[in-house]
């Protein structure tokens, strides 16, 4: 028998590194080759890792989350014949080839990743914890012992000392009985109210398509100024409208949303300020304004955030844009959206649906400029000149990168929206 060193491949486009999103087996498993023993994460793709050859693994090199350099041994396996090993464990070792690309992500996007089996890699165990007792809360005026260390970690956690019990002369709480209290492991008793603190922790790790939108947002952030504006809108001329094409409707036509009639009023906005359908290049130092309008829309799946693009909504009409919508909405929500339909939007829409609140402050899509965000809609009391009505009333919350973008611009965007929304026919004129 010998020993068999997989190390992780060049998956291409200049990639160094990439994270080891997921294992597809464990310590012991026996595999065939071809058969796919990781799925590993990099900037631009998340990738499977096959095995070359037939063995047993009897060595994981990594965690879910650790990112690894290309060429880095990543598992080995337990072969027949002697294996790639040579003296002082150095591995002959043939780059193996990249697979296809399960699921994308781009720089102005996020990929959509399938929930998969988790996999835990054994480690040694732990020697049993030490067990203490959290008692009911000493009495009134009884002052617990302990010195200033170990009151002010407690302070700072926020813990009551009185509920901890000191394994010390005279019941004096040390940092270990803390550490106890701290880890969950103590035994709980009732403080005679009925109630029992609940001390545990847990740790999630961030991982995989959850640590690429959290890197997304945090450079979205630090990177970009933001400066939000929101407006109410009158939406029941638009509503009544919405209702009566989808009674008319055929039935090889989409059901309209919404999302149709915004991405109309989007595209006729921003062409008459194209300076809002762009890419910010702060590096260089360059804005990059699009003819086409490829509008980003910030769906949430069962793995996370996503964002499909509807390309070209310059050449739809809103039933084309309807079933475009729903194509993409269908195929993020599966996991089946390919990098194509997850990257090249220049400005995007983001909506919470029924769940949203009065106003948002979306966050723009680095590296765009302007981002618009739908709130929920609701029958409100308007004054009309001489009486309240009912009218269904929305309110926009639209977001800007000030380095580009004026607060004057971002003012006559959303005002254009909301004219057009609140008549509907504009957003059918030509011109």
């Amino acid at each position: 028998m010998g020993t068999f060193v997989i190390k992780l491949p060049d998956v291409g486009e200049g990639v160094a590194e990439a994270e080891i999103v997921e294992w597809e087996v464990a310590i012991g498993d026996v595999v065939q080759e071809d058969a796919v023993l990781a799925a590993v994460m990099t900037d631009k793709a998340t990738v499977e890792i096959p095995s070359p050859v037939d063995g047993r693994v009897i060595w994981l090199g990594a965690e879910p989350g650790d990112v690894m350099a290309v060429g880095s041994p990543i598992i080995k396996l337990e072969v027949d014949g002697e294996g790639n090993v040579v003296d002082q464990g150095e591995a002959k070792f043939e780059k193996a080839e990249p697979v296809d690309v399960v699921q994308a992500v781009q720089d102005s996007a996020f990929v959509v990743e399938p929930p998969k089996k988790k996999i835990t890699i054994e480690k040694p165990s732990a020697a049993p914890a030490r067990q203490a007792t959290i008692g009911p809360i000493r009495a009134e005026g009884e002052k617990p012992i302990a010195s200033p260390a170990v009151r002010k970690r407690a302070m700072d956690a926020g813990v009551d000392l009185r509920q901890v019990t000191g394994t010390g002369p005279a019941g004096r709480i040390s940092h270990e009985d803390l550490d106890v209290y701290f880890d969950g492991s103590a035994v709980k008793v009732h403080s005679g109210n009925g109630h029992i603190a609940n001390t545990s922790v847990t740790d999630v790790k961030i991982v995989g398509l959850r640590r690429k939108i959290a890197e997304k947002m945090s450079i979205s952030k630090s990177r970009i100024p933001h400066i939000t504006i929101v407006e109410e809108v009158d939406m029941t001329a638009l509503e009544e409208l919405r209702g009566m094409l989808n009674k008319k409707k055929t039935e090889e036509q989409s059901k309209l949303t919404l999302l149709p009639f915004l991405m109309r009023a989007l595209v006729k906005a921003v062409s008459e300020q194209p300076n809002l359908n762009a890419i910010f290049d702060d590096e260089n130092g360059v804005v990059h304004q699009y003819g086409g309008v490829h509008i980003g829309m910030a769906a949430q799946t069962p793995n996370g955030l996503v964002v499909p693009v509807i390309k070209h909504a310059e050449a739809r009409d809103v039933w084309g844009c309807a079933a475009e919508v729903n194509r993409l909405a269908t195929a993020a929500k599966a996991g089946t959206a390919t990098r194509e339909e997850l990257s090249g939007s220049t400005i995007t829409i983001t909506s919470l649906g029924p769940l949203g609140a009065i106003a948002t402050t979306p966050v723009i899509n680095h590296p765009e400029v302007a981002i618009l965000g739908v709130n929920k809609m609701a029958i409100r009391p308007m004054w009309d000149g001489t009486d309240f009505v009912p009218r269904k009333m929305m309110n926009i919350s639209s977001s800007f990168d000030h380095r580009v973008i004026d607060g004057w611009d971002a003012a006559v965007f959303v005002q254009r929206i909301k004219g057009l929304l609140e008549t509907p026919a504009m957003i059918f004129m030509e011109g």
